[in-house]
């Protein structure tokens, strides 16, 4: 399939058809991910780079668009081409700046860098063995090489200081691993023990940087060497001083694309799982409960393997449901008795058994749960549901599980859809909240109108100042929330701490409770003072407690404090994307009126630059909407919601 796919590709490319087809390319990239050759993916990666992400833009205006700065110590051009294919592989894609030979240390240091004029969203800065071996006497010894990495370690976090200041967005480093061409340099096996205690003390040490800035993320470099994986190509290495293999490079690239595909809101946020054959051995309807296989064989503890693969995702609060061609009652049994299962009903938040096509309840579980199918990731041993569900929902994640048990684990977590930069006490709690939301949904079937529900639901919120603990929170909320958000302004933790130490700016946290449990943080309002005017940067609110009235009450009591402060006027922004198009009307719906010429341009600026672009490609000032209400009337808070307001250290109810 792999050539015949990448035959195609070029077929595309001979054509002139690349841009204009995107689409395809992306589906046929994503095909040459998954048949396991980086040969194959980093060869178009090398095409669709040439093309450049402004050819695919002119056809495609709405393709997401990520800019990345890759420096390093040595070459680092070899990473444009698998990092170009991997970010195509999920739909986005890549506008590199590549650093100098050896650059790292003026492209981060000055905040006059190249580097940071081009003001990517992230900046890979990519290190290797070299970087510490290239500064040892001819003559050396482990003690050498300790001094060396505790100089580098010292330098890494002054950089990562001055990224912080000067850069946005996150900065990737790797550790570095140990080449055997210069461990085995050491004859003496004691000394040749040394080396190595030292040089992964300095990796834990690089490692935990992380804890020290926030907008650091440092890539574990050893796990991605497993099997017959190379470090390092010699040739290369020595002609062309690029000092990972093309291999290696290949499996990074991958790594780097999860990260930037969580730090643009994209990680996933339910594993949809098949039963038969991929949760246990064998067909429950044929076998019965006593003939499929959970443990006890080689073949059934497998099967055991991804059970508590998916229970561990579950536990950092992704949601997990099952979706099967089955009957509903065996499959409870199932769950619910059998000894051997390490998954049981409880760890799902839903359980769907029926002979329905599975793409159909996929979109039912997704408006239930209250998600976008986007957030999917799907996982079934038939290659007929697996296509099917493609074909009817290409926006799932889908991973395709062979017939070897044994492989379905690695298989799942391979492109680290769930991966993100940190988790909250929120996520924690994200599987229960979302089984309370679907006992509120039950509960909807029992009113014959929606004010009667909402009146019912006993609807509380909070809307306060946010605090230390809930600044990750916010910031999560704003990578991850999209059909809510009004300006998609992507801000990491470090950047939300900015706005909050800043005293002229608002950062509000929304809460909510009901009969059915504490939402906790479901929304954040963003807002700066400007003379007599406030300005609402963004506005977001996550998409289960939409439509209950929780945004006007917000809306009404940031107004009101507004006006009890003193300003005469309050301005708002709305910035399209392509998931927020139903709030395009949200503030006109509220007692705001549209501005437009030099009063609108006069701020949108400022908006547009710190919104995300990988939302959109378009990034210019036209594309920010904005409104203003003069405080003369302020419509109060649905009668339903129980508001309770602390703001600039007033406490109102």
């Amino acid at each position: 399939m792999g050539d015949t796919t990448e035959d195609t590709l070029w077929s595309l490319h001979e054509r002139g058809r690349v841009a204009a087809e995107y689409p395809r390319v992306r589906r046929l990239v994503g095909a040459l991910g998954d048949s396991g050759d980086p040969d194959e993916l980093r060869r178009a990666g090398n095409l669709l780079a040439r093309i450049g992400a402004d050819a695919v833009l002119e056809e495609h205006p709405d393709t997401p668009v990520v800019s990345v700065a890759i420096t390093g110590h040595s070459t680092v051009s070899g990473l444009t081409g698998p990092l170009t294919a991997e970010l195509a592989r999920h739909g986005m894609l890549l506008r590199p700046h590549v650093g100098d030979f050896d650059s790292y240390v003026a492209d981060l240091a000055s905040p006059d860098s190249d580097l940071y004029a081009a003001r990517p969203d992230a900046v890979v800065c990519l290190l290797d063995a070299s970087v510490v071996f290239d500064e040892v006497p001819a003559v050396w010894q482990p003690e050498d090489v300790a001094r060396v990495l505790d100089e580098k370690l010292a330098l890494l976090g002054r950089l990562a200081t001055s990224f912080a200041a000067a850069g946005r967005g996150t900065l990737i480093l790797n550790t570095l691993p140990l080449p055997r061409v210069h461990a085995a340099q050491q004859i003496v096996l004691s000394a040749r023990a040394r080396l190595g205690a030292v040089w992964r003390e300095a990796n834990a040490r690089l490692l935990r940087l992380m804890d020290d800035h926030p907008e650091l993320v440092v890539v574990d470099i050893d796990p991605l060497l497993g099997g017959e994986l190379p470090l390092r190509d010699a040739r290369l290495g020595t002609y062309t001083k690029t000092q990972f293999s093309p291999q290696l490079l290949a499996e990074y690239a991958r790594e780097v694309a999860h990260l930037l595909r969580a730090a643009t809101g994209r990680a996933k946020k339910c594993l949809v799982l098949d039963l038969d054959n991929t949760v246990w051995g064998g067909v429950l309807g044929d076998d019965g409960p006593e003939g499929i296989e959970v443990a006890g064989t080689y073949r059934g503890e497998a099967f055991r393997t991804l059970q508590r693969t998916a229970r561990q995702i579950a536990s950092q609060g992704v949601l997990l449901a099952a979706v099967s061609k089955n009957d509903l009652d065996p499959v409870r049994r199932v769950l619910r008795e059998h000894a051997e299962m390490t998954l049981r009903e409880d760890d799902f938040v839903r359980v769907i058994a029926n002979w329905r096509p599975k793409h159909d309840n996929l979109r039912e579980l997704a408006d239930d749960l209250g998600i976008g199918v986007d957030s999917f990731v799907f996982a079934d041993d038939s290659p007929y549901e697996c296509g099917l569900v493609t074909r009817e929902l290409p926006d799932v994640a889908v991973i395709r599980l062979d017939d070897d048990p044994a492989l379905h684990t690695e298989r799942l977590l391979r492109d680290g859809w769930f991966d993100v930069r940190g988790i909250t006490a929120d996520d924690l709690r994200r599987p229960e909240r979302y089984r309370e939301e679907l006992s509120r949904k039950d509960f909807l079937h029992g009113f014959e109108s929606l004010t009667d529900y909402l009146r019912e639901l006993d609807i509380r919120v909070r809307l306060a100042e946010a605090s230390d603990s809930e600044i990750a929170r916010v910031s999560q909320l704003t990578l991850r929330t999209n059909q809510f958000n009004l300006t998609t302004r992507r801000l990491q933790p470090a950047d939300v701490t900015r706005l909050a130490e800043d005293p002229d700016a608002l950062v509000l946290t929304i809460r909510s409770a009901d009969r059915f449990g504490d939402n906790g943080v479901v929304g954040a309002i963003l807002a700066h003072r400007d003379d007599d005017t406030l300005h609402i940067d963004n506005f977001l609110l996550s998409c289960r407690v939409l439509a209950r009235g929780i945004e006007q009450a917000c809306l009404s009591a940031l107004l009101s404090h507004a006006h009890r402060q003193g300003m005469r006027s309050v301005r708002a922004y709305y910035r399209p994307s392509a998931k927020n198009g139903k709030v395009g009307d949200f503030y006109v719906g509220n007692g705001f009126r549209p501005l437009e010429g030099d009063a609108a341009r006069a701020h949108t600026s400022d908006t547009a630059d710190t919104a995300d672009t990988a939302d959109t490609a378009d990034t210019a000032d036209t594309a920010v909407s904005t409104f203003q209400h003069d405080l003369a009337e302020i419509a109060g808070p649905p009668e339903h919601i129980k508001l309770t307001r602390s703001l600039g250290g007033q406490r109102t109810p």
